[in-house]
């Protein structure tokens, strides 16, 4: 049986190859190395002979730990139910925190999960005994604090069925969101590709005082560098502020790198890291950790001459940070909560706030939840309750129940709070909603990651703003937008109440934190044993069956499905909310692609217009005419498409419903890797312009395509409607594995072979 902890044993043997590897790296590279080089280069799958370039080179590295979600896991478990393997190769979790639906209350809401989901649930716990995974329970906490306070240790490399993944880079560690077809390369005992990222180096100096929190320095980056400043990159912290920083704050900033695009972000082991592994009950690998410092920091000359050793410097003083309110409908709309009154009138947003929402895994620590208690209290001794509903999502039952022990939850409570259950829940569309219609004008503020538009409540008129806890706590007293907790008093009937702000607030509690691993399931001591059930008539999960390879004809005149324009993020082209019970049944949750992508050619959101009948009907309807018509076809979207989630339906849908190739301007850096893994071909334009010669009713023909090769453009000839005909040049990123891959027909159809 597989080990499943991080055991000192297992991390001092992950600290003597990365140092073996370095030794070799070192010799070639002759030169100092920053603390993402260290990670990355110390888990090379071949130190010797593996290409080294920033932004060109495709790395093989061998990841320490995967761990994957429950809606995720589902779609990367059946897959690696194909590769013919005993057990995984490496130690792997399950978490259970994503189809748990925010209704009354944590106990309701969680029973309420265990019985809907039972199938589901039933599933992975029978795969993850199977094969030797480690199962964590509906209830038990949300995947990446789980993670964070059982998992992470400092200079270790992850990957991660969910975007969010990098959180762990709070604990120094280098922990990447990947789709599930990665995740089963890795459990197969196969080395991990990933493009050399370039790197940005963040320098932090000052330290946080008044409103400021850790979620600030996040939300002032993404107004710095946008939601695709990070794609290909490692965002890489450093300076006297990271120092300053808690560990868990340091996982709030490195999270929210998601929303960057970046492949990872990441801070140096310092003595918050430790007084953290120390506080989990972790002390004997912070001893570990203290003998491989060197490991575990950037080379000393980096952070004394960092423009030498980044691609991009951006400096951040934590002493003059004001706090941020980003949105709504991106995380990149940044601006201070002094200019939000401002914004909000001249924009016309919906002023009168409808809800409040603390916690998720980006914000649900407990100093986090402290410091917004502490707010909760001066309302309720000045006699105030929450204006906005407020509802609050504990990271994990650890959380859950050393908070309710130290006072922090009855805080909440008698401010008006509702708990909601240790998960997801409104952060990923989990929230069953009935306060506000489809349609109906609102505005909410959240201490979420993502903000996109319907993405929290399946609402497109609600507007979702993100900001630290203990600002989203202030605006739900006042109950508006066009308020400023800095400077404003709150006003309830004839009560007055001017906030002051939270003090700084312990990382750790003084008691300890509750540990709580009731929800943990070991895998089967003989996993072989033990059978998995799937019904072949179950709307939830269903068995795969093998894509079939590209031939010849396959690429003549394919019909335009959709042309998107703007944002085209997972949540358009693989709506979550609803559809999350479907995250295990390819047929069932295909029905829902692109129903929240844009139409170029009408504006509308998930139509299109039939090639073949003139008739305009819901894309994933248009996309099986054309299947069962024998023709495959493509879609054209805008920049950085595929933003978001790491949920590889948002390829394996197209793939399934005959997807050959989706041509963009820009692509985000998860999407593009789960096309090519599902044998659909990611295009950009070699001209951006060029999006703008696709018209409406085009047949796109891809010349030669069966012989792509790395660094080979391939041309598309546009057929117009009109008769017309015209070329453009598209780029591709393929390199020769990942073309074996698409003549194949999937990365599952090659491992196959193995």
């Amino acid at each position: 049986m597989p080990v499943i902890e991080s055991t000192p044993e297992l991390v001092r043997a992950v600290y003597e190859r990365t140092r073996k590897n370095l030794s070799i790296v070192r010799e070639r590279l002759g030169r100092p190395l920053t603390l993402a080089e260290k990670i990355l280069f110390g888990h090379l799958d071949d130190p010797k002979g593996q290409d080294l370039e920033a932004g060109k080179a495709y790395l093989l590295l061998r990841p320490d730990r995967v761990a994957m979600q429950d809606a995720t896991a589902q779609m990367a478990l059946l897959q690696f139910m194909q590769a013919g393997k005993a057990e995984v190769a490496v130690p792997s979790t399950v978490h259970c925190d994503h189809l748990i639906q925010a209704r009354v209350g944590a106990l309701t809401d969680t029973n309420v999960a265990s019985t809907e989901n039972r199938e589901v649930y039933d599933f992975l716990a029978q795969v993850s005994a199977k094969y030797g995974i480690g199962f964590w329970k509906p209830g038990s906490g949300i995947i990446h604090q789980v993670v964070l306070e059982n998992y992470a240790f400092p200079g270790g490399l992850m990957i991660g069925t969910d975007s969010h993944t990098p959180n762990a880079g709070g604990l120094g560690m280098a922990a990447v969101g990947v789709g599930g077809a990665d995740a089963v390369d890795v459990m197969a005992g196969f080395p991990w590709e990933v493009l050399q990222p370039k790197l940005v180096g963040v320098k932090l100096t000052g330290e946080l005082n008044g409103w400021a929190a850790p979620k600030d320095v996040i939300l002032k980056l993404l107004g710095i560098l946008t939601v695709k400043g990070g794609t290909n990159r490692i965002v890489e912290y450093f300076g006297p502020g990271a120092r300053a920083l808690s560990c868990t704050g340091k996982a709030t900033i490195t999270n929210m790198g998601a929303e960057l695009g970046a492949t990872t972000s990441v801070f140096p082991y310092d003595a918050a890291m430790e007084r953290y592994l120390r506080g989990t009950e972790r002390a004997a690998l912070a001893e570990v950790a203290g003998e491989y410092r060197d490991l575990l920091v950037a080379d000393a000359e980096v952070e004394a001459n960092p423009e030498t050793y980044f691609d991009e410097i951006i400096e951040i003083d934590l002493s003059t940070l004001e706090p941020h309110v980003v949105g709504p409908h991106t995380p990149d709309l940044a601006r201070p909560v002094s200019e939000l009154k401002k914004a909000a009138i001249a924009e016309g947003y919906p002023t009168n706030l409808t809800s409040a929402l603390i916690g998720s895994c980006t914000n649900s620590s407990y100093e986090d939840l402290s410091r917004a208690a502490a707010l909760a209290d001066q309302a309720s001794a000045a006699g105030m309750k929450m204006a906005a509903k407020l509802m609050v999502s504990p990271g994990s039952d650890q959380i859950f129940e050393t908070i309710k022990r130290d006072g922090q939850m009855a805080s909440f409570e008698n401010a008006g709070a509702t708990v909601l259950a240790n998960a997801c829940g409104p952060c990923i569309g989990q929230w069953k909603r009935e306060d506000i219609q489809k349609g109906e004008k609102n505005s909410i503020i959240t201490s979420f990651n993502r903000n996109f538009r319907a993405r929290n409540d399946s609402n497109p008129e609600t507007f979702a703003f993100i900001a630290s806890p203990e600002i989203v706590l202030a605006y739900g007293l006042a109950g508006r937008l066009d308020f400023d907790p800095l400077s404003d008093e709150i006003v309830q009937g004839d009560k007055k109440l001017k906030l002051k702000a939270p003090a700084k607030a312990d990382d750790l509690p003084s008691k300890g934190f509750v540990r709580a691993f009731g929800g943990y399931q070991a895998p089967a001591k003989d996993g072989a044993s033990v059978e998995v059930k799937v019904d072949p008539k179950s709307e939830r999960l269903e068995l795969l069956a093998a894509f079939v390879a590209p031939k010849a004809g396959d690429f003549d005149e394919l019909p335009l499905l959709i042309k998107t324009k703007g944002k085209t993020t997972t949540d358009h082209i693989s709506p979550a909310g609803p559809w999350l019970r479907f995250r295990g049944h390819l047929d069932r949750i295909s029905d829902n692609m692109l129903t929240g992508a844009i139409n170029a050619f009408n504006g509308d959101a998930g139509q299109a217009a039939n090639v073949f009948t003139g008739e305009k009907g819901a894309v994933p309807a248009v996309a099986r005419d054309y299947k069962a018509r024998g023709k495959r076809w493509i879609v054209v979207g805008d920049e950085n498409y595929g933003e978001g989630s790491s949920r590889e339906h948002a390829a394996m849908s197209p793939r399934y419903l005959g997807g050959a190739a989706i041509i963009v301007r820009s692509f985000a850096r998860i999407h593009e890797t789960n096309l090519k893994k599902q044998g659909v071909l990611p295009f950009t334009f070699a001209v951006a312009s060029d999006y703008e010669k696709v018209k409406e009713g085009d047949r796109i023909s891809l010349e030669d395509v069966l012989a792509i090769a790395p660094g080979k453009a391939v041309n598309a000839v546009l057929h117009h409607v009109d008769g017309s005909k015209e070329t453009i040049a598209l780029r591709h990123t393929l390199n020769d594995e990942q073309v074996a891959w698409f003549k194949a027909g999937s990365a599952l159809n090659i491992l196959q072979s193995k």
